[in-house]
C-alpha cells in the first residue's frame, strides 16, 4: 500500500510537469497558426494543414497517455495528500537506500526546532531504538551517535552544537535516563531512548554506573550495525571542529577506524597513522564502523566479553581482541591494516587532527604541522567532568549560557610578570620547573586573596611549565616528539580544578572564591558592554607622585587608578568601593600587591582553602610515591626543594 501511494506521488507530480509542458506547447502552437494562416483563404497554402493535424492529434495522444497511466491504479490509492518518506519505507524494504536517504533528510524536523507550545510529549515507545527512528536522521548511509546520561546533559548539548555549528545534522543522542530523553526533546534534539536506567548524576571515571555506560556502547553499536547505516560514535566529551565525513570517506575499504590515545606522531600530515607504530591504547572515545561482515563479527565478540565480566575495562578488551592479529598492511597508500582475524580492515585515525586532551590541549600537535583539527577529545586530565569543562572553556569550545559571562560582583584580572631566565635558561627538569610554576602561583596566592576580599570573579592566568604531567612516560621530552618546552599548561596541571568548581564549606575555609578561565575576555560570546566597563589598577609604590589614596588623586579620565603597593584589607575596602559598578579590574601586577587580611581567623580560612586548591606534579620515575605535591606557600618555607614523598605515610598535602 505504500509502495503504490508513493508511486502516485511520484506519477501526480510527473503529470503536473507534462501538462504545464504541454499548455506551453500548445501556445505557442497556436500563436503560430494565428500568425501563419491566411487572411483569406485565397492566400492560404493547403500543403501546411495536415502539418496542423498531425500536430494536434500528437498532443491529443500524449495527453490520453498520461492520464491513463494515473487512473490505471485503483482509485481508492489515489490521493493529494503528500506521502512522507518514512510512509514509503514502512513496507518498501526494497528500494534503495541512498535515494530514500536523502528525500528524507529533506523533510525531517531541523534540530534546535523545539516543538510547538501547548504540545505533548509523546510516549516513550515512540522513542524506541530501529531502523525506521535511525533513518529519519541518515545521510548518505552515515550516522553519528554519542550516548549519555543527565549528567552529561551540557556536554551533549555542547557536542551537538559544534555538529550544527558545521551544518552537519545527521546525528543522533542515545539517552540512558529518561531525564535526559525529555529534556532533549524539549530543545528539539533528535534522541532514542537506549532503555539503560542509570541514574541521573554524573558517573565519575571508574564507577560502576560510568562501567555501565561503557557497556551499554557496545551493545548500542550491535544494535545498529544490522540496520546497515555507516556509524561514527564518540564520546560526549569530544567537540567537532571540522565535517569529518569527507575524511573518512577517504577510506571506503575500512571495516573500523579508531581513534589513539598516541603522544608522538607516526605522520606528519593528514593521513592515517600506523597501526603497528602505536604501543598505547586504540580509543574508542572517537571511532567509525562500517556494516561489513568483520565488523558485526568483531561487536558481537567484543559485546559476549563484556558482558561475561561486570569489572573488565572495555577499551581494554578492543585493544587486546583487535591486536590478536595485527598486519600486514593492505596495501601501501591507505595504511589500513588487517586485524583481530586477519579479514578485518583497521585503521588509525591520526593523533595529530584527531586529537586526544594531549595532543589537542598541551601539545598543541596540529598547530606545529600545521593542519586543521577535526576534533578534541578531553582525555588525558586528573580532574573529572570540571577539569573537562575547564579546558574547553580555555580553548573557548564550550557553548556556555550568557549569564557564565557577566558576574554580577565583577571580574578581576592582573598581567602576570614572569622573568625570561625562569622560562627559558638552563635545562628543561623537575627543578627548573618548580621554581618557574612555584614564582607564579605565589602570585595567584594574592590574586585570590584580593578577589575573595573585593568578592569578585577571579580570571585564572595563563600558567607556563616546563616539564609535562604524565603518567605513562619519563619526565621531558618523549622520543619523537614535536612538544616544545616551556609551554602554557592548563589549569589542572597545577591546581585541582574539580575541587575549585565544586566548591568548599565556607565554615571551614571561608568564603567561596569564583574563577573563569584565561581566556574568557577574549571570547566572542564576552558581550561588549563587559569589556567596555573596564579599569586598569597600576600598583605604584607609596609615597611616589600621583600615589595616595585618595578617590580624586588617583583616578583620571583614561580609566586608570594608581595604587600603592602592600596595601591593607580596609584600604582595598575604602578604594574600591568607588569602583563596585565596573565590570573588569586589571591589575599591573601582583607583586607586594596585598599585605594579608587583618581578620586572623578569615586568613587561617583562607590559607586552608588554597591549600586545598592547589595539586601536584607527576611522575618522578622509578620511585614510588612517584608525584610531587606543589606547596602554594613554598616561599614561608627556606630551603623548600621539589621532592616526592619518601614514604606512602609521608604522602599529604604540605602543611
Amino acid at each position: 500500500m505504500a509502495q503504490r501511494a508513493g508511486t502516485i506521488d511520484i506519477r501526480l507530480r510527473t503529470v503536473v510537469v507534462h501538462g504545464f509542458l504541454m499548455i506551453i506547447m500548445l501556445r505557442i502552437f497556436f500563436i503560430v497558426l494565428k500568425t501563419n494562416l491566411c487572411k483569406d483563404m485565397e492566400n492560404c497554402k493547403p500543403a501546411f494543414w495536415p502539418i496542423y493535424a498531425i500536430v494536434l492529434m500528437g498532443a491529443a495522444l500524449y495527453c490520453f497517455y498520461i492520464f491513463s497511466d494515473v487512473y490505471r491504479l485503483p482509485s481508492s490509492s489515489f490521493s493529494l495528500l503528500p506521502i512522507t518518506p518514512a510512509k514509503m519505507q514502512e513496507s518498501n524494504s526494497s528500494l534503495p537506500l541512498a535515494p530514500i536517504s536523502r528525500l528524507q533528510n529533506k523533510l525531517v524536523k531541523p534540530i534546535w526546532q523545539v516543538p510547538p507550545a501547548g504540545s505533548k510529549m509523546p510516549p516513550l515507545k515512540a522513542f524506541k531504538l530501529s531502523k525506521k527512528l535511525v533513518q529519519q536522521r541518515v545521510k548518505d548511509n552515515i550516522i553519528i551517535i554519542t550516548f549519555g546520561n543527565y549528567g552529561f546533559m551540557d556536554f551533549i548539548l555542547n557536542w551537538v552544537k559544534h555538529l550544527t555549528e558545521l551544518s552537519i545534522e545527521n546525528l543522533l543522542v542515545g539517552a540512558m535516563d529518561s531525564k535526559l530523553l525529555e529534556a532533549l526533546y524539549w530543545k528539539g534534539v533528535p534522541v532514542f531512548d537506549m532503555g539503560s536506567q542509570m541514574s541521573t548524576i554524573d558517573a565519575g571515571w571508574g564507577s560502576p554506573d560510568w562501567n555501565k555506560m561503557q557497556r551499554e556502547r557496545i551493545i548500542l553499536i550491535d544494535a545498529l550495525l544490522p540496520f546497515g547505516f555507516e556509524l561514527l560514535v564518540c564520546d560526549t566529551d569530544t567537540v567537532w571542529l571540522k565535517n569529518p565525513l569527507p575524511y573518512l570517506a577517504r577510506f571506503p575499504d575500512a571495516d573500523i577506524l579508531t581513534s589513539t590515545d598516541q603522544l608522538v606522531p607516526t605522520v606528519v600530515d593528514d593521513n592515517l597513522d600506523f597501526c603497528d607504530q602505536i604501543h598505547v591504547h586504540y580509543n574508542v572515545g572517537i571511532f567509525h564502523w562500517r556494516p561489513t561482515n568483520s565488523s558485526k563479527k568483531f561487536v558481537k565478540e567484543w559485546k559476549e566479553l563484556i558482558l561475561a565480566d561486570q569489572n573488565i575495562w572495555d577499551q581494554q578488551v578492543f585493544n587486546d581482541i583487535i591486536r590478536r592479529k595485527l598486519g600486514p598492511y593492505v596495501d601501501q597508500d591507505s595504511k589500513l591494516i588487517y586485524a583481530y582475524d586477519g579479514e578485518l580492515k583497521f585503521g588509525c585515525l591520526p593523533s595529530n587532527i584527531f586529537c586526544s586532551g594531549h595532543t589537542f590541549f598541551v601539545q598543541k600537535m596540529y598547530q606545529h604541522l600545521e593542519l586543521e583539527p577535526y576534533a578534541a577529545h578531553t582525555t588525558f586530565q586528573p580532574c573529572g567532568t570540571e577539569g573537562k569543562h575547564h579546558r574547553f572553556r580555555e580553548a573557548k569550545l564550550l557553548y556556555d549560557p550568557p549569564s557564565y559571562y557577566d558576574a554580577p560582583e565583577g571580574f578581576l584580572t592582573f598581567k602576570p610578570s614572569i622573568p625570561k631566565n625562569l622560562l627559558l635558561d638552563g635545562e628543561h627538569n623537575i627543578e627548573s620547573h618548580f621554581v618557574l610554576v612555584n614564582y607564579q602561583i605565589k602570585q595567584i596566592r594574592t590574586a585570590f586573596a584580593i578577589a575573595s576580599l573585593l568578592n569578585r570573579t577571579l580570571i585564572m592566568p595563563r600558567i607556563w611549565c616546563r616539564m609535562d604531567t604524565l603518567w605513562l612516560f619519563r619526565p621531558g621530552d618523549m622520543v619523537g616528539s614535536i612538544m616544545r618546552q616551556p609551554f602554557v599548561c592548563p589549569l589542572d596541571y597545577v591546581f585541582q580544578v574539580d575541587v575549585i568548581m565544586k566548591g568548599l564549606p565556607e565554615d571551614e575555609f571561608g568564603p567561596s572564591i569564583r574563577i573563569k578561565e584565561y581566556s574568557i575576555l577574549d571570547n566572542p560570546s564576552m558581550p561588549q558592554k563587559v569589556k567596555d566597563s573596564w579599569l586598569d589598577v597600576f600598583l605604584c609604590q607609596e609615597g611616589s607622585h600621583g600615589c595616595q589614596v585618595s578617590s580624586s588623586a588617583t583616578t583620571n579620565r583614561t580609566g586608570v587608578v594608581k595604587f600603592p603597593k602592600n596595601s591593607s584589607e580596609e584600604t582595598y575596602r575604602t578604594v574600591f568601593s568607588l569602583f563596585k559598578d565596573v565590570k573588569v579590574l586589571q591589575f599591573s601586577s601582583m607583586q607586594d600587591a596585598f599585605i594579608g587580611f587583618t581578620d586572623k581567623l578569615r586568613e587561617e580560612k583562607f590559607r586552608k582553602r588554597m591549600k586545598a586548591y592547589i595539586g601536584r606534579w607527576c611522575c618522578v620515575e622509578d620511585h614510588f610515591p612517584g608525584h610531587i605535591n606543589y606547596d602554594i606557600y613554598w616561599d614561608e618555607k627556606p630551603g623548600w626543594k621539589p621532592v616526592p614523598p619518601q614514604t606512602p605515610e609521608d604522602d599529604h598535602p604540605p602543611e
